[in-house]
């Protein structure tokens, strides 16, 4: 299967994955690090070796990915912002609003990422119902890192 990020109409990324479950709702895959060096945000580093267990929903307006070192270390979720997922033959597209979340493993660091790309997307303008639902599940998914039992999101 093939994990399609669609940005602006454009594809981000495209990178395979291994298709861990299908329940209807919820697909769940797992794939290494698709880029093709480290990329450090200064709160985590991706790196080659890291690997991604990535879940997906067909309902909800989110994408949740715990990431892992090579030796099976938690480093924490990140969290895509994202129309709810669709599935075309073996093709997982997700098209990504902007907005993120990380939270580090520990739960310790919980982070609101990239709201100023979200403004400047003029989604509010274009699609105030999806910029108003992308900005309810970030809200949503903040409490839940900050207050409430993240990990329930991928039991």
């Amino acid at each position: 299967m093939d994990i399609v990020l669609v940005k602006g109409g454009r594809t981000k990324i495209r990178y395979p994955a291994e298709l861990l479950a299908d329940d209807g709702t919820r697909i769940t895959v797992r794939a290494p690090w698709a880029g093709d060096v480290a990329r450090d945000f200064g709160f985590v580093r991706f790196e080659s070796g890291d690997v991604f267990t990535e879940y997906y929903w067909r309902d909800r307006w989110y994408a949740v990915k715990e990431v892992r070192d090579s030796t099976g270390a938690l480093k924490g979720w990140y969290t895509d912002i994202t129309r709810p997922a669709t599935l075309s033959g073996t093709e997982l597209i997700v098209e990504d609003l902007d907005l993120d979340l990380w939270r580090s493993a520990d739960g310790r660091t919980v982070l609101r990422l990239d709201e100023d790309e979200f403004a400047a997307s003029g989604l509010t303008q274009s699609d105030p119902e999806a910029a108003s639902a992308a900005v309810a599940a970030l809200d949503e998914l903040e409490l839940l890192a900050r207050e409430g039992d993240f990990e329930a999101l991928l039991a």
